[in-house]
């Protein structure tokens, strides 16, 4: 076992660890733009059908080709930078996102969009786990790193909530191309950067790098993906194309498993996965986002076509979630300390529980103080849980295995987001459906249409006209509504079944000393830190005593020189 940190980085951290907080801020930009590019494109679907002319399988594959790659590449990209260098890998993921943004921007094909969103996809599996990797390693110390940890999963709430704004603004002010325009200026400034001011790290490199396991992985991870994506878009769930992706994906990574157990250097060191905390803050990870990405679907399904509000309009409703989501992230460290990850992870699913039935109030007409209360509560409530399930799952794992480590939560970020769009929507759909089965005057061909979608039930209405036409209109409006009341129930229960889950956390923030080399330190034991602190020394090193852990108390936290991160 290795890890190597390049003697650039050290004299770069001599300046007493500042530097650290600047390769945060780098990494953030970072992880700003690959969230940005995974919802940017939902409002300049309009603009870019009318331009591009795709079939309806060509234009789902623009919409997707960018999460599924991207998922499906986490764990390969990630368990790779453990091997040949996360920095390395970052880099060259920096790389490829510019260059793929540029493709997307002046595709005038669709099959040339796809195959540039495929690559944006190939791009962001680089720098997703990379970032959360190089992360542990910059922070060693767990109490800089929860709020490292807060800053870096507000960063990704805010890119994810505003990329509706930012291409709402630019669809209406320039073309569809300008929402991946934007990303090349901005990798031409961090590219350098990066290449700069990152440090170079490495995590286990003892053995081959299993590349059938990782190609194994990135096909079991797609096959769930896709098939869980299916299910959501309303395909029979037994169907062959929804059922045959998600048996092949389920048994691929069965033998994956299996796989890792047995060799002596694995990709993912599954032992992971015998710690409760590590566990536990996966499955809250995934609930948190079945939850958040089913719900801001349905929400801004009732903006847009129930309220009547155009995307920018609806993006910039769904900003008190995203101001919500920041002040949760700014206080996320300070509230870990003082109540631990068991309370915080419970009482952050309590209080999102709370917000989405308080959204029960939500009718046919606008009610925005109740939204904006709502979305406040909901943001603040799902932020507080995805940053200590992150800060959790991160410090249960040793920093050789960080990239692993950190591929396995974005996988689960993107799983449990796909899962609720698939659940959410099929709950939708089943609530909704029936609210328009017999309405007066309608036929029944056009009834069953207009059960599909409030979309397609608008679209069916203005044909009818008349009489007919307005009660099918009235109709699906109703029926939405009641349907997305049933959806914010079921939420509701979900999350508050990871409340019960995150009672299997630590109810208290434990600091043990870092028995790994610390961030700038000398890669040989016996000199000091340069923060003016002693490097770690390992347990039953000669001469010192394991250190305990601890728990984060008010003396804790406040040595000199310490300093101050929802996929």
């Amino acid at each position: 076992m290795s890890r190597t940190i390049t003697a650039r980085a050290r004299e770069r951290a001599a300046d007493g660890g500042t530097n650290r907080w600047v390769v945060l801020v780098v990494l953030c930009v970072s992880l700003l733009l690959v969230a940005l590019d995974a919802t940017i494109l939902h409002v300049a679907v309009p603009s870019l059908t009318e331009d591009l002319r795709p079939s309806s399988t060509a234009l789902l594959w623009i919409v997707d080709a960018y999460p599924l790659v991207c998922a499906s590449l986490l764990i390969l990209f990630g368990t790779l930078g453990d091997r040949v260098g996360r920095r390395r890998v970052l880099l060259l993921g920096y790389a490829l996102f510019g260059v793929a943004s540029a493709i997307a921007a002046l595709a005038t094909e669709p099959g040339v969009l796809i195959a540039a969103r495929a690559l944006l996809g190939v791009g962001g599996a680089m720098i997703m786990p990379a970032t959360l990797s190089i992360l542990r390693t910059v922070f060693p110390d767990r109490r800089e790193r929860a709020t490292a940890i807060g800053i870096w999963t507000a960063v990704a709430a805010v890119g994810a909530a505003t990329g509706p704004v930012l291409g709402g603004f630019l669809v209406e002010h320039y073309w569809w191309g300008s929402v991946f325009l934007i990303n090349i200026p901005l990798m031409a400034l961090i590219l350098p950067l990066g290449r700069r001011l990152l440090p170079e790290s490495r995590g286990d490199s003892d053995g081959p790098w299993d590349v059938l396991g990782a190609l194994m992985a990135a096909a079991g991870v797609l096959g769930c993906v896709l098939g869980v994506k299916r299910a959501g878009a309303g395909e029979p769930l037994l169907a062959l194309p929804t059922a045959g992706p998600l048996l092949v994906g389920a048994a691929l990574l069965v033998l994956f498993v299996r796989r890792q157990k047995r060799r002596p250097h694995p990709l993912i060191d599954m032992r992971l996965f015998s710690r409760a905390a590590f566990t536990t803050s996966v499955g809250c990870i995934v609930i948190g986002m079945l939850a958040l990405v089913g719900l801001e679907l349905i929400a801004v399904q009732y903006l847009q076509l129930v309220l009547g509000l155009s995307p920018l309009e609806t993006g910039l409703r769904l900003l008190p979630l995203t101001f919500a989501a920041m002040a949760a992230g700014a206080t996320g460290s300070y509230t870990l300390r003082r109540i631990g990850p068991r309370r915080m992870v419970g009482w952050g699913f309590v209080l999102t529980a709370a917000a989405v039935l308080l959204l029960t109030f939500m009718g046919q007409h606008d009610r925005p103080l109740l939204l904006t209360v709502g979305f406040v509560l909901l943001g603040f409530g799902l932020q507080t849980t995805l940053f200590s399930a992150y800060e959790s799952m991160l410090s249960e794992a040793p920093q050789r295995s960080a990239g692993g480590a950190a591929a396995i939560g974005e996988t689960s970020y993107q799983l449990g987001a796909g899962m609720g769009i698939a659940l959410l929507g099929s709950v939708m759909n089943a609530a909704y459906a029936p609210g328009l089965a017999s309405v007066p005057g309608v036929p029944t061909e056009a009834s069953s249409a207009a059960s599909n979608s409030l979309g397609e039930a608008y679209k069916v209405a203005d044909q009818l006209g008349g009489t007919a036409g307005t009660a099918l209109h009235q109709a699906a409006r109703h029926a939405f509504v009641d349907g997305l009341h049933v959806t914010l129930c079921v939420s509701a229960v979900l999350l508050l079944v990871g409340a019960l889950m995150a009672r299997r956390l630590p109810r208290v923030m434990e600091c043990p000393a870092e028995p790994e080399e610390s961030y700038g330190s000398p890669e040989v034991g016996g000199s000091p830190a340069v923060d003016g602190s002693h490097a770690a020394i390992p347990s039953g090193a000669p001469g010192k005593p394991a250190e305990p852990r601890v728990p984060a108390t008010r003396e804790a936290i406040e040595p000199a020189g310490s300093g101050r991160p929802a996929h």
